[in-house]
């Protein structure tokens, strides 16, 4: 098990290491910190904080994922959690009160778990197909931030609630901790309960998981909703950030960098066993890569296309099947060049 997750970390790590040179190489100080008021900043911090909501959302996208599932909805979630938080709060008469806080907060993430429970329900009690059940929330979960919205950015001054996305803790942003406590629950669940082989088994062979005892809806039903507070907890972290709501624009294609990170890390779209770590490194990649392109002045229109470039060639470096027929190749070149040469 070691072995097949330190072969599946590679890549990425590669991929990883060499983005990070070429930003040293392109701007030498990438690498330097600054101490100001008790936190640190830097290139490294930024992507870090930035890439936390993605993480967050990477994270159960990987877990949906390992049923053979798919969530296409986390980034309406991510709009919806933010916009029922900032409403909640700039209704109250004390925006910067803790209990009021506290209130959009519970409100927004129960909200997201419910959201998560109807993508669940769909998929386990109505039998329609994840892609489309998830696709049903996608668009109308945007109607619905907006309508939360009334169509308007909602923007709320409270340090308060500010604090989740833009504070700091122990010099680092606190948005790091939120990751690492969903990450560390996660592990938690599915490498120290019977969870995680649940979740393997159900990706690998839905019915045979069933006909082995395991209640396979449930534990899709589950990942959904994780899933679905994960999108939630990223939705507080992103408008906290920059102290407002847009149910337009937050969120957006959110749903495909998640994709994207867990198929980096190694996890299989056809489900089955995931890597958590594979999946906060290939988040890592994607903040990384965006950092990268607007650091270097590429275009924004050419933005998504560098990064689709980019993810295709680690998926196809990733890819057993390509693997060996480029080695296959290879050998059957070299062959023929023995063959060939005492004839020249």
């Amino acid at each position: 098990m070691t072995r097949i997750m330190k072969h599946h970390l590679f890549y990425p790590l590669a991929l990883l290491g060499l983005l990070l040179f070429f930003n040293f190489i392109y701007s030498p100080d990438f690498f330097s910190l600054e101490m100001r008021n008790g936190q640190l900043y830097g290139s490294l911090i930024d992507i870090l904080n930035f890439g936390a909501p993605l993480m967050l959302v990477s994270i159960g996208m990987t877990l949906v994922i390992a049923t053979k599932g798919i969530d296409l909805s986390v980034g309406s979630v991510v709009a919806i959690s933010g916009a029922m938080a900032c409403l909640t709060i700039s209704k109250g008469t004390d925006q910067n009160a803790f209990s009021l806080v506290m209130i959009a907060i519970g409100t927004a993430l129960l909200l997201s778990i419910v959201l998560g429970l109807w993508n669940g329900f769909l998929v386990t009690g109505a039998g329609i197909q994840p892609i489309i059940a998830t696709l049903i929330l996608m668009v109308a979960g945007r109607g619905i931030a907006q309508l939360i919205t009334g169509g308007q950015i909602i923007t709320v001054v409270s340090p308060n609630y500010q604090f989740l996305g833009s504070g700091s803790l122990l010099s680092l942003p606190f948005s790091i901790f939120v990751v690492v406590i969903m990450l560390f629950v996660a592990a938690l669940l599915t490498r120290k309960t019977a969870l995680g082989l649940f979740i393997e088994s159900v990706g690998n062979n839905p019915e045979a998981s069933r006909l082995s005892g395991i209640k396979s809806s449930m534990v899709i039903l589950v990942v959904y909703i994780f899933c679905g507070l994960c999108a939630g907890i990223a939705g507080l972290l992103l408008s906290s950030n920059v102290a407002s709501a847009d149910g337009n624009n937050a969120g957006l294609w959110f749903e495909l960098d998640a994709i994207l990170a867990v198929v980096i890390g190694g996890t299989s779209l056809n489900g089955g066993r995931f890597f958590l770590m594979g999946t906060i490194i290939g988040a890592l990649i994607i903040q990384t890569l965006t950092t990268t392109i607007y650091m270097t002045g590429v275009p924004p229109e050419i933005t998504l296309v560098v990064k689709a470039c980019v993810v295709l060639a680690v998926c196809l470096i990733q890819s057993e099947t390509f693997r060996k027929s480029f080695v296959k190749r290879r050998k059957t070149r070299t062959s023929v060049d023995k063959e060939v040469m005492p004839y020249l």
